[in-house]
């Protein structure tokens, strides 16, 4: 019975102070304009303010950590990613946090990635990249901006029997300048990121690793149209530093919900080129599970690891 009010009087109280969503990324980029997309809604549903803070450093370890020695109050919560969450914990030997250091509350969106070709080359779909790689199979190369991306094309190397190079670049604009350049063969990165250089016609894009065709991208097809199994999409989501009392968990995450559906916050998200997706705290525990153990077997197959 004592537990029973100790755990109410929790979900009574909160929240009676300001928040602090932690972003590891600088301020202007696509994890910090989603972050203050929610700050704002999450404001007027919580009743209190709800601040972005910019931790960023070192592929977002600074900020993650920073949360995970956080006081689990739910007054400080991470806008976390793929980066962050499941890369990390795969590329590195040692990090200042482990996955057993939060307590997930909801996804917020997921970022597929674009199969990008130069609109000088002659390919007309995947059909033919691969079967221009299988021949070329020494000339052919990729690039990609971190090791996220190169285990994605590593991962479509091996779905598809390609031996496409990597070529790093410090950054997705970089990547895809390479591309325009005819610096490489292809390369997979964020819809965002490519958005310009589409939109300018200076690249074609064959094919989406999501599950379902984007709105903004309505004539790309997906992998799975094209009966590639390639369902790849990075993603973003909110967590808490673990031992945060689970009604609290609930109460944002029920909110993180009703903020996901409104029609204008789908709007703003999908200008990002992202897709809005909510999902339970077990939902999300078992996709970071699912995707460190997916990323583990691909890094170890081709031997990659961060730069440290």
């Amino acid at each position: 019975m004592g537990c029973f009010v100790a755990h109410s009087q929790v979900k009574v109280d909160y929240p009676n102070k300001p928040i602090t969503i932690v972003v590891g990324f600088s301020a202007g980029g696509s994890s910090d304009v989603i972050a203050r997309i929610i700050a704002e809604k999450l404001t007027i549903s919580l009743g209190q303010p709800v601040i972005v803070e910019n931790r960023p450093g070192v592929g977002s370890i600074v900020g993650a950590s920073y949360v995970a020695h956080a006081k689990p109050d739910g007054y400080t919560l991470l806008m976390g990613a793929s980066g962050p969450m499941v890369f990390n914990h795969v590329l590195y030997d040692k990090l200042p946090y482990t996955v057993q250091d939060f307590s997930p509350v909801s996804l917020i969106c997921t970022f597929p990635l674009l199969l990008l070709t130069s609109s000088n080359q002659n390919f007309q779909n995947v059909e033919d990249l691969v079967a221009y790689a299988k021949r070329n199979s020494s000339q052919v190369n990729f690039s990609a901006s971190s090791s996220a991306f190169q285990l994605a094309t590593e991962l479509f190397n091996k779905k598809m029997g390609t031996r496409f190079a990597h070529i790093p670049y410090k950054g997705s604009n970089d990547s895809v300048t390479a591309l325009i350049s005819n610096d490489v063969t292809m390369t997979l990165v964020d819809a965002g990121a490519a958005a310009p250089a589409l939109q300018g016609n200076r690249v074609k894009a064959l094919a989406l690793t999501s599950s379902a065709r984007l709105a903004l991208l309505p004539t790309v097809p997906t992998m799975t149209e094209l009966g590639i199994d390639l369902n790849v999409s990075f993603w973003t989501g909110l967590l808490a530093p673990a031992g945060t009392p689970s009604p609290v968990v609930k109460r944002i995450q029920e909110e993180m919900v009703k903020v996901i559906a409104m029609p204008d916050v789908r709007k703003r998200l999908a200008t990002l080129y992202v897709v809005p997706t909510s999902s339970t705290p077990e939902e999300m525990t078992k996709l970071i599970n699912s995707e460190i153990s997916l990323w583990r077997q691909v890094a170890l197959e081709n031997n990659i690891k961060a730069e440290q």
